[in-house]
């Protein structure tokens, strides 16, 4: 996914934007960047690997080298970036948190109207100096950012480094968060607002889908006004949001533990304690375990100091080994015990599986799992939450083309809450995964816990759904940009 985080201020914010940036570090594992603006030294940028190695010690030797009042920087899952432009809008610097899909199309075009790519490296476009090419498009910073919109299919945020202040769009869709904070004689903003609290800044709030505002010390400015149709992906608050963020003023801890506590108040199963799989299920079992009356246990620990997450390496043997190392089951705690583990989500089950048979090999009587979000059915076309490659890749798709001899068939019936076809793969991944029980929140339940209307929020990795480009009609704004 990646996260970004920007600020202007009337005192240099060098300090303020390298600490913003390194909050979002939970959102990304692959690179990272940095750039600011001085009225002396122009911009300073720097960009650095972090698949060996943590944000803060890939840059902090080099604050130094920074100057300015405004800067933005960014945790990337994709490319390197910021992008350093200079165009007939001016000089500038962009960072995106995007999936584009067809960009070998949107590629081609460009490259049939004689502009070229100068980011090419491991034989992939740079998506953001993609998205910087279409901007330049544009007449204006706004006609090109809707150009980017029109064009794209799948998501794009970004913030844009101007000479004289910083431009926030947020996703046309919404599919990926902004948040504005402020303080005297500061604005900041993110995509968590775990960065503002220990900086000093206030959450003044979220921008809307499509939003476009231009920000400076002392004021922000809207550009162009959110659009009618939004789809915030719903796995921000299952998985990737730090527990302390919110999401369009929705706290990502609140939604987990009321899940879990819907999820215990029906749970009939008989079982002595519950724990939740750091970090992202203890939320869930900490909910789980009120609303089913037993008591929550520390059964497995993550050791936090060297292990990232487990599943970005692109090498199957590393994110096993991964996620091997970086949990450590307490043995006092487990054995003899029927133990509910609650977790995110399943997405190849190799994890878990592993997680399973060390559970029963330290002394648990019965292993549970409870997830707090339904199967994950279809991959995702708009956010890439997983390295994943193809959708076989996911253990449900698996087992569909194992009972269909087709992974594509009857995909809306085993996303189906309850369905036979349900049934049967939920039987059969918990028989794969060698569990006692397995048990999925309901997607109405998830729906419930985040207090948001379905048709706002994205589910389309649960049941198939989404919005896509078939709301253009709905804004002439978005009809006079042309490519």
């Amino acid at each position: 996914m990646g996260g970004f985080f920007g600020t202007i201020s009337t005192k240099c914010c060098v300090n303020d934007l390298f600490y913003g940036t390194d909050y979002n570090s939970h959102l990304g594992t692959k690179r990272a960047g940095l750039v600011t603006y001085d009225e002396e030294k122009g911009f300073s940028r720097k960009i650095h690997n972090l698949e060996r190695d943590y944000f803060r010690s890939k840059f902090e030797d080099e604050l130094d080298s920074f100057a300015g009042h405004q800067g933005i920087g960014v945790i990337s899952d994709t490319d390197p970036q910021p992008i350093l432009v200079n165009s007939h809008l001016g000089r500038y610097a962009v960072v995106t948190v995007a999936k584009i899909n067809n960009i070998e199309e949107i590629a081609q075009e460009l490259l049939e109207r004689r502009m070229h790519f100068s980011e090419y490296s491991a034989n992939t476009i740079n998506q953001t100096e993609l998205v910087a090419l279409l901007i330049n498009m544009g007449r204006t910073f706004v006609e090109g950012i809707n150009l980017v919109y029109k064009k794209i299919e799948g998501s794009c945020s970004m913030l844009i480094l101007t000479e004289k202040g910083i431009i926030a769009a947020r996703d046309f869709l919404g599919r990926t968060p902004i948040v504005i904070g402020q303080k005297e004689g500061a604005y900041a903003v993110s995509s968590e607002t775990t960065s503002f609290p220990n900086l000093d800044y206030k959450r003044v709030r979220d921008l809307g889908p499509g939003e476009i505002v231009f920000l400076t010390a002392d004021k922000m400015e809207v550009l162009q006004e959110p659009w009618k149709r939004e789809q915030i992906c719903s796995f921000l608050w299952v998985y990737y949001g730090f527990p302390a963020s919110d999401y369009n003023g929705i706290n990502v801890e609140n939604v987990r533990e009321t899940n879990g506590k819907m999820m215990g108040e029906k749970d009939e199963t008989d079982v002595d304690c519950v724990c939740g799989v750091p970090d992202s299920g203890v939320g869930m079992a900490l909910g789980y375990a009120e609303g089913k009356g037993v008591p929550y246990k520390r059964a497995v620990l993550k050791y936090t100091p060297t292990w990232p997450r487990s599943f970005t390496p692109g090498n199957q043997e590393r994110r096993s080994l991964v996620a091997k190392m970086k949990l450590i089951p307490n043995p006092a705690l487990l054995k003899d015990k029927r133990v509910v583990f609650c977790d995110d989500s399943i997405v190849r089950g190799t994890q878990l599986k592993d997680n399973v048979k060390t559970f029963f090999e330290y002394g648990a009587k019965e292993v549970h799992c409870r997830i707090s979000c339904p199967p994950l059915v279809y991959g995702c076309p708009f956010i890439g939450f997983t390295s994943s490659k193809s959708d076989m890749e996911l253990i449900t798709r698996r087992i569909i083309k194992d009972f269909e001899g087709d992974d594509k068939k009857n995909l809306e019936k085993y996303a189906q809450t309850d369905s036979p076809e349900y049934k049967r793969m939920v039987d059969e991944i918990a028989k794969r995964l060698g569990l006692t029980t397995l048990k999925f929140a309901k997607l109405e339940d998830l729906i419930e816990s985040i207090g948001m209307d379905k048709c706002r929020v994205c589910t389309h990795c649960f049941d198939g759904s989404s919005y896509c480009h078939e709301h253009d009609n709905e804004d002439e704004r978005q009809l006079k940009i042309n490519f």
